[in-house]
């Protein structure tokens, strides 16, 4: 498998775009982070809530234990402390609700930021890298020898634009029925450029 091109440039501008790629990822994780824990904050006031129901229940439960050692009283004082400890519960839970719902809000927010731009970027690259992969490799077991461009010539003929088959010849496909090897050197080279692969050295004259 041909992961990087021959060509020193093209390969260059390979690894840059890996490793852009993978700064493309690092960033945005650290913002679907970032976007998580600002999210977080809303949170605060559930926590507030949670906390001042948890301290109203604890001082009326505690209010009620104390009245309910009172002689003769019994739980005629008691209870109605008791009952409305059951408020600052309701309170409690109604906060803990609230942190539950922004926890979940705060995760979901944060790994759509992240995931939406790293997929994009990320299945455009895979394309991008495997039609590279794919072509290059199938390439690379053609390019054994000078003979074997007449394959890429052939193919250059069909796949380069017009304008660049010109600047190698009047007549391409002329010179490649006659055998022309440097036309045929030449077409092959514009195909071989574009999979980024080098020739195999010319044969001497």
């Amino acid at each position: 498998m041909k992961l990087y091109a021959d060509l020193p440039g093209r390969r260059l501008v390979q690894i840059l775009a890996d490793l852009g790629m993978v700064a493309w990822v690092i960033v945005w994780v650290w913002v679907g982070r970032r976007v998580h824990d600002v999210t977080m904050a809303l949170a605060e006031p559930g926590r507030r809530l949670e906390g001042a129901g948890a301290g109203l229940r604890d001082r009326l439960t505690s209010a009620g234990n104390n009245v309910d050692d009172l002689p003769i009283l019994d739980d005629r004082i008691a209870e109605p402390f008791r009952s409305a400890a059951g408020a600052g519960t309701s309170i409690e839970d109604a906060g803990r609700d609230l942190v539950t719902a922004v926890e979940r809000f705060a995760l979901v927010i944060g790994w759509t930021t992240a995931l939406v731009p790293i997929l994009i970027i990320v299945l455009w690259w895979a394309l991008a890298r495997g039609r590279f992969v794919r072509r290059a490799t199938a390439a690379q077991r053609f390019v054994d020898a000078d003979d074997d461009l007449d394959l890429f010539a052939l193919r250059a003929m069909a796949n380069q634009p017009m304008a660049a088959l010109a600047r190698v010849s009047d007549d391409p496909s002329g010179a490649w029925r006659r055998g022309d090897r440097e036309t045929i050197r030449a077409l092959a080279l514009l195909e071989l450029k574009d999979s980024g692969l080098r020739p195999p050295p010319a044969l001497p004259h």
